[in-house]
C-alpha cells in the first residue's frame, strides 16, 4: 500500500509499505477514505517529539470502510464506514472502566501516562496510522463506531480528534453560566474549543493567536472576541485590563509544545529539547485567570520537564484539568449537535491534498500558508 512515512525533522515521503495484516482476533483493516494533519502532527514533523522512528507513518485523525474483521469483532463489519477515535484502548481496564480511554493501562508499554495513539511517536505506542491507504485497528469492537447515514464523512473526521479535542477541552473548563473564557490558540482545536464554550454556558469567549487569517477565522467560526497578542508588549496585562482587572474565569491552552512569545523558553524547548515544550501558553492561562479560576490544558506536550508557573498556580487558588480527550465519550453530545444545526465541524477544513502530495501539505500546514486551518487528505486516487 502507499503511505506517508517520516524520514527525519521536515522530512517526510510517499513510499510503499507492506498491507497491515490482522494480528490479533480483534483487529479490523480500515481502508482510509479521509485522514487529516493535526497540528500535534508537526510536533513530530518538527522533530519536538522523542522516540519518533524513522519509517514510521503518522496520522491520528481517519475515517475509512472495514476491509477485514478479526474473528471476535462483533460491532462492526466488512463494508461498514466507521469513524476511529485517535485513542486506542482496551474498553475493560482500571482507566477504561472509568472512560479514561486516553489513559489505558493496555495498549502502551512504553509508558504509564498516555495510552495508545494512532500515527504518534513510539512513546504512545509505535502504532501505525491513518496517512495511507490501509490502517490495521486494533480493539474494534471498543474503538470505531459505523458512521451514521446523515453524517457527513468530513464531519465524522473532525470527530476523531480536533473537534472532540476542543469540546473536551471546553468541558474541562468547567464553565459556570455567564463566564468569560480565554482561549489560547486559534487552531482547528482551539477554534473548536472556543466554540464549545458558548455551548456550556459561557458569557463572553476571547481568542488569542498572532495569525490574523486564524483570528478572522475565530470571529467567524467561533463567534469569539480575538486578540493578537504579537501586536501587544503584555498579552496578561490586556487580558486582565478586558476582565475588570481580576482576570478571566476560565483558560483553556490549545496550544501546547511549541507556543511561541518567549526566546530563550522556546529555544530550550524546540531547538535543544531541554523541556517538553514550550510553556509559553501554560503560563500566560496561568497569569491571565482570576484568582480560584480554572486552567484546562489540551495541547500536546512532550513528557520531559515544562518550566511551568506552578507556584503562581497554587498561589492564586487555580485549577488546572488535564487530559489527552477520550474522544468517544464526546460523539454522542456532538453527534445530537450536528444533527440539531449547533455544529458544522467540517467547516474547520480548508485545504484537501491527495496522499501523494502529502508532503506539500505539511509544509503549508506548517509554515501557516495559503491561510490554512485545518488540511485534510485523501488516499484515495
Amino acid at each position: 500500500m502507499r503511505a506517508m512515512t517520516y524520514r527525519g525533522a521536515y522530512k517526510l515521503r510517499v513510499e510503499d509499505k507492506p498491507d497491515p495484516v490482522i494480528e490479533h482476533p480483534n483487529d479490523a483493516i480500515v481502508r482510509v477514505e479521509l485522514a487529516a494533519i493535526c497540528g500535534s502532527d508537526l510536533h513530530l514533523y518538527h522533530g519536538m517529539m522523542p522516540d519518533t522512528r524513522i519509517g514510521h507513518t503518522f496520522g491520528h485523525e481517519f475515517v475509512g470502510t472495514v476491509e477485514e474483521v478479526g474473528s471476535s469483532v462483533q460491532s462492526i463489519s466488512v463494508g461498514d464506514r466507521v469513524m476511529v477515535p485517535f485513542n486506542i484502548y482496551c474498553g475493560s481496564c482500571f482507566f477504561c472502566a472509568r472512560g479514561l480511554y486516553s489513559n489505558c493501562h493496555n495498549v502502551n508499554a512504553n509508558a504509564t501516562a498516555v495510552g495508545g495513539i494512532y500515527g504518534y511517536s513510539h512513546t504512545s505506542g509505535g502504532y501505525d496510522g491513518g496517512q495511507a491507504e490501509r490502517v490495521r485497528v486494533p480493539f474494534a469492537d471498543v474503538g470505531p463506531s459505523v458512521i451514521p447515514d446523515d453524517i457527513d464523512s468530513e464531519d465524522a473526521l473532525m470527530l476523531t480528534d480536533a473537534f472532540s479535542t476542543g469540546y473536551f477541552g471546553a468541558q474541562l473548563a468547567d464553565i459556570a453560566d455567564g463566564d468569560t473564557a480565554v482561549v489560547f490558540g486559534a487552531g482547528p482545536v482551539g477554534l473548536a474549543a472556543a466554540r464549545s464554550c458558548w455551548l456550556m454556558g459561557a458569557g463572553r469567549v476571547i481568542v488569542v493567536d498572532h495569525l490574523d487569517y486564524r483570528l478572522r477565522k475565530a470571529e467567524q467560526f467561533s463567534f469569539a472576541e480575538t486578540v493578537n497578542f504579537g501586536a501587544l508588549d503584555d498579552i496578561v496585562r490586556v487580558l486582565k485590563q478586558s476582565t475588570d482587572g481580576l482576570g478571566a474565569d476560565v483558560a483553556v491552552d490549545a496550544v501546547g509544545a511549541e507556543a511561541d512569545g518567549h526566546v530563550l523558553q522556546h529555544v530550550t524547548s524546540a531547538k535543544l529539547k531541554l523541556q517538553g515544550g514550550s510553556p509559553v501558553a501554560l503560563n500566560w492561562a496561568i497569569d491571565s485567570v482570576r484568582k480560584g479560576g480554572t486552567v484546562s490544558v489540551m495541547g500536546a506536550y512532550g513528557p520531559l520537564f515544562s518550566a511551568v508557573k506552578f507556584g503562581d498556580a497554587m498561589n492564586k487558588g487555580l485549577t488546572i484539568r488535564t487530559n489527552q480527550a477520550p474522544v468517544k465519550r464526546q460523539w454522542p453530545r456532538l453527534l445530537e449537535h450536528i444533527r440539531a444545526g449547533y455544529l458544522k465541524p467540517s467547516d474547520l477544513i480548508t485545504h484537501r491534498f491527495p496522499l501523494d502530495h502529502i508532503a506539500e501539505g505539511y509544509h503549508i500546514f506548517s509554515a501557516k500558508l495559503d491561510d490554512i486551518i485545518k488540511p485534510v487528505i485523501s488516499p484515495v486516487s
